[in-house]
């Protein structure tokens, strides 16, 4: 089929598009503006069009799929319409994608991006991440039908993701304005995703996880499960060494109980597919995902840090990782940088935004990254995180060893010294490294 894309710039969308051109398929799109994700597209043969208008929509596409930030109003959407060409939203064309593949799913809350990633390093198979694998160095890879999948659980989308392999890492409410806060039909949507499949791996200790009916429960315990954990660098870059259940010791890429509890998730669902030594020797080509703990700077005294977590236990958890690597590094000072992501986000998940950030010994807060259409609420966030004493900034300028702080077109502060930590799902992770 010829395939168009609204939204193809997206993290997700640009995985879908990349997996149906190596399915076969001729595929185009657009996108609102050029971004490196738009040009690595062009560079792979995929035409963009870096605006959004009728006249890039013609009668020979097949199919035209689109992205959730695609409203009605959209004019390549309506044109597709007039002309009665297929359309489909990315969640309702999943079950053409992966329809016939044998799809090991990863939900949750947090960790899926990351669990995705290295379950795909393991089975060295075709991988759809929300984030780009630094084994692979992209959101995509094409091997064969057996697919490492994140399945996206903010529109109920991974109940049409056919999974093989159900593999959740937590099931924390989010997302919930579009469940329409209803906490039943949420909890509900993770027992369909988890009881679709014929094999599952769950975090047993997760609270959420423990509520659902769930058929035939293949529980990971962290608690009893992982042992000795222990943290080193090797050439400056984080590890975790630790041991899993009754299998011997594993060492993955990263700080972090957190990490730990995603590889051992990866880990026990790639035993479908490997054997034990087999599994243990792929792990180590994971090397991380970009925006997940990404090392963008580093000099003596002076380390850069981007993450995406934008939620309060992603926040928290990875705070405590650059805990870890201050320890390790004798750096003692740890200065965060945060980007909130949604008025809707930050104010149903401000308690949590408040006690997050104690670890840090300063902390910069910058706008509020909102999305195309969203209602604006009004946050105090002077009143409400009065307790860290907070700069406040429009945006930051990375430089070679410096990161200087911007307020109404002046620098108000720079730093040289400590551990920056940047964290957000917004534009932050380019204001760090200067693009």
């Amino acid at each position: 089929m010829k395939i168009y894309f609204i939204g193809i710039g997206g993290i997700g969308l640009s995985a879908l598009a990349r997996f149906l051109k190596n399915d076969g398929h001729e595929v185009c799109g657009s996108d609102m503006k050029s971004t490196p994700i738009t040009m690595a597209l062009e560079d792979e043969g995929i035409k963009v069009f870096c605006s959004q208008k009728a006249s890039n929509i013609s009668d020979d596409l097949d199919l035209v799929i689109y992205s959730a930030a695609v409203t009605d109003e959209n004019p390549e959407l309506i044109e597709s319409r007039l002309r009665q060409i297929r359309t489909l939203s990315r969640k309702e064309a999943l079950p053409i994608i992966l329809g016939d593949k044998k799809n090991y799913c990863v939900a949750g809350a947090h960790g899926k991006s990351t669990t995705t990633a290295i379950l795909a390093s393991i089975l060295n198979s075709s991988a759809l991440i929300g984030a780009i694998s630094k084994d692979f160095g992209s959101n995509f890879r094409y091997v064969n039908d057996l697919v490492a999948f994140e399945a996206d659980e903010s529109d109920a989308s991974f109940l049409l993701s056919n999974p093989y392999c159900s593999i959740v890492t937590n099931a924390e409410p989010e997302h919930m304005e579009y469940y329409h806060y209803d906490y039943d039909k949420f909890f509900q949507a993770y027992e369909k995703f988890i009881n679709l499949s014929k094999k599952n791996v769950l975090n047993g200790e997760d609270k959420y996880i423990k509520k659902l009916n769930i058929k035939n429960p293949n529980f990971l315990y962290p608690s009893k499960d992982i042992k000795n954990l222990s943290f080193l660098l090797k050439d400056g870059e984080p590890y975790t060494k630790f041991d899993l259940k009754n299998l011997g010791s594993f060492e993955v890429w990263g700080f972090g109980y957190h990490v730990v509890i995603d590889a051992s998730l990866a880990i026990l669902a790639a035993k479908n597919e490997l054997d034990i030594e087999t599994i243990r020797k792929n792990l180590l080509s994971y090397k991380g995902i970009k925006k997940r703990f990404d090392i963008v700077q580093k000099s003596q005294g002076f380390v850069v840090i981007d993450d995406y977590a934008h939620h309060p236990t992603e926040i928290e958890a990875t705070i405590k990782s650059v805990e870890v690597y201050d320890n390790l590094t004798n750096i003692d000072k740890r200065i965060v940088i945060w980007q909130p992501h949604k008025y809707s986000r930050t104010k149903d998940n401000l308690d949590g935004f408040k006690k997050c950030f104690r670890r840090c010994d300063e902390l910069i807060i910058l706008p509020i990254w909102t999305i195309p259409g969203e209602q604006k609420i009004d946050i105090d966030f002077e009143k409400e995180f009065a307790l860290y004493n907070p700069i406040f900034a429009d945006r930051i300028n990375a430089k070679n060893d410096l990161i200087e702080i911007i307020k109404d077109d002046k620098i108000i502060h720079t730093y040289d010294q400590g551990i920056i930590l940047g964290v957000g799902a917004g534009d932050i992770t380019y204001q760090l490294r200067g693009k």
